[in-house]
């Protein structure tokens, strides 16, 4: 597997050759900002709709599909696999750990800003679902892929006792200010539940959440602040309004 060849969202061919940091095609010429690598995938119970969401259409060359049997083959799988600025678009925020742990090995040091209705969190023993799907921002922060003074939380509204409890003892909150201080590079983690459920078609939906005007705003906002070398997209169930919905807060990240 190589992030150097990726099939063009545009012609269809595998075609779309690295340049610098982006793509170009050349069968039809296009050039993109990032490359694509799908992951359709849920590490939990009924997830199957945020599967198909990894399938959607998205404007950039698709690097890769990884499809693995263990959430650590996947996540090893997804490392290797990024492209230079990478997306990853996922089923479950699984993804994630790949994409950051990917990142993370490219940098000096890493910031992480999670964006989630929820806080993923958990861990096996505090979990009440027992979904890994609950667990990955925790499992980043246990493996040292980030530390908890370089990542925030952003958007939270779901959070269990455990979880509050674990930020209060790591001082990990929604303080960008402190998450980016003295880092190389920014991997985001954006799971489109944190929007309003009028915004967006998911499959654990939370409401109060921010409109799209607004995340569109605090996303150009970070991406003024700090270098994104990567962004995971995750939990969209396959509805265009949700591919028009990612694409545009991708390319507020700028990619």
């Amino acid at each position: 597997m190589s992030a150097l060849r990726a099939r063009c969202p545009n012609c269809r061919t595998f075609t779309a050759v690295a340049v610098g940091d982006g793509y170009e095609c050349h069968s039809c010429g296009s050039t993109f900002a990032a490359g694509l690598v799908r992951v359709p995938a849920a590490w939990g119970s009924g997830g199957e709709g945020m599967v198909e969401g990894a399938r959607m259409e998205l404007p950039y060359p698709e690097v890769a599909i990884v499809e693995r049997q263990t959430l650590d083959e996947q996540t090893e799988v997804i490392a290797d696999a990024l492209a230079p600025r990478a997306v990853a678009l996922g089923g479950c925020c699984c993804t994630h750990i790949g994409a950051a742990t990917g990142i993370a090995r490219r940098v000096e040091r890493l910031a992480v800003v999670w964006i989630d209705s929820h806080g993923d969190l958990n861990t096996p023993e505090s979990s009440p679902s027992g979904n890994l799907w609950g667990m990955p921002f925790r499992m980043l922060l246990d493996k040292g892929v980030v530390a908890p003074e370089g990542a925030a939380l952003l958007g939270a509204r779901n959070l269990d006792p455990p979880e509050v409890e674990y930020m209060a003892s790591v001082g990990l909150d929604d303080s960008l200010d402190r998450a980016l201080a003295g880092v190389s590079a920014t991997y985001v983690a954006l799971d489109l539940d944190v929007l309003d459920p009028s915004e967006v078609d998911v499959l654990i939906p939370e409401p109060e959440g921010p409109s799209a005007d607004e995340l569109e705003a605090l996303l150009r906002d970070l991406a003024g602040r700090t270098t994104i070398a990567g962004i995971g997209v995750t939990g969209l169930l396959a509805t265009d309004r949700n591919a028009a919905l990612a694409t545009r807060m991708l390319a507020a990240a700028g990619f």
